[in-house]
């Protein structure tokens, strides 16, 4: 997503001449199909679509390629040391890479759609790979299917076949892919902590929101790679005002027991797609047995939807390990590649209530919020 960022951002300043997509890969590849390296006139570029092994040789040709139009050229990364420019060096695959010149209007609805894309509106784009006997067409679709914009010359035969085509449908010289705004991250606490998170998932080009109670520290200057630094108003702590939604990734990270409690009852039934808590075990699983008594829930329900303790366990200690163990149970979270992770069951808040005496554990916790 940062990568889309980067070429949104380089053409917009202009200059830009050749638009480079991968399309299609076969055996081993660096990249995947929707990697993109947006060319500027001066050599300049943005984007990746190898692993660095291509790169200087189709940004040197690229200009050249599209002289007549949009093309689609391979190329293989496999080791050959009777070849004069061994491009992989041993990666050891083929990819097919679609250039088109910057100028068309095909070209431009894309990069618009890309660039609406990090405003949170997604889009399907269906591309007519150009060959001898036809150039590119392109189609591009909002969310509820409506043409954002559509080729000259496409019969309503082709046009109909666009609406009803998904990702991963590629066949008879099409290319369909779907433009998906950037992760959302909602950091309920806007601690010294919290800004290592910030930094790491701005980097991977997600859309962060900070928001806390305290003025002191809910300020923008703090958090210069956050989209949006809310404050809270006291008696505020409302998912609504956070504009939660069910793909979103949420941390809570207040380091004050009620604000927390206020705040998870508050999230849960919202249903983000990752919620993590972040706190010793005996803490959380109080957290989640006062919770479930809030919203008249079973434990079981809460624990399933809680990632507490947050992140995975990688070891290290100091807030940049935090927010990296953090970082990491997200990503995989919201990629669907998640394996074991350290999540309290039911019993684990049963034992831990049972040690510790939840009364004990509830007068020390709102102690350290009153000295907070």
């Amino acid at each position: 997503m940062m990568e889309r960022r980067q070429i949104v951002g380089l053409w917009r300043r202009g200059g830009t001449s050749v638009l480079v997509t991968l399309i299609r890969s076969e055996g081993s590849s660096y990249r995947q199909p929707g990697a993109r390296l947006l060319i500027a006139g001066n050599s300049d570029y943005a984007g990746t679509i190898s692993g660095g092994c291509l790169e200087t040789e189709v940004v040197r040709k690229a200009a050249w390629r599209v002289r007549e139009g949009a093309v689609v050229e391979r190329y293989s990364t496999l080791f050959d040391d009777t070849a004069e420019i061994p491009f992989g060096l041993g990666c050891g695959g083929i990819v097919d890479l679609l250039m088109e010149p910057v100028e068309t209007v095909e070209c431009q609805a894309l990069l618009m759609a890309m660039e609406a894309s990090l405003r949170g509106e997604s889009a399907t784009v269906v591309t007519w790979l150009p060959n001898a006997e036809r150039p590119l067409r392109r189609v591009v679709l909002s969310s509820d299917r409506t043409e954002i914009f559509a080729s000259e010359g496409l019969s309503p035969k082709k046009l109909a076949c666009a609406h009803g085509l998904q990702p991963g449908q590629e066949q008879d010289g099409r290319y369909v892919e779907e433009l998906r705004p950037p992760q959302r991250l909602i950091v309920l606490g806007a601690g010294d902590d919290a800004k290592p998170l910030v930094s790491l998932s701005a980097l991977l080009g997600w859309s962060v929101t900070v928001a806390d109670g305290r003025a002191q520290l809910t300020r923008p200057e703090r958090f210069p790679e956050a989209e949006r630094v809310v404050l809270l108003a006291a008696g505020m702590w409302d998912a609504g005002s956070l504009d939660v939604r069910p793909q979103d990734a949420v941390v809570l990270m207040t380091h004050s027991y009620e604000q927390d409690r206020e705040l998870l009852a508050r999230m849960l039934p919202q249903e983000p797609r990752y919620l993590g808590l972040l706190g010793a075990r005996h803490r959380s699983s109080l957290l989640v047995s006062e919770v479930a008594m809030m919203l008249d829930w079973s434990i079981a329900d809460c624990c399933e939807r809680i990632y507490a303790p947050v992140g995975l366990d990688l070891g290290g200690d100091g807030p940049e390990a935090i927010a990296l163990a953090v970082i990491a149970e997200v990503q995989a979270c919201c990629m669907g590649k998640l394996g074991a992770s350290r999540r309290l069951t039911e019993g684990d808040v049963a034992a831990q209530i049972a040690k510790g005496g939840s009364s004990r554990y509830l007068q020390m916790y709102c102690a350290l919020d009153q000295v907070s």
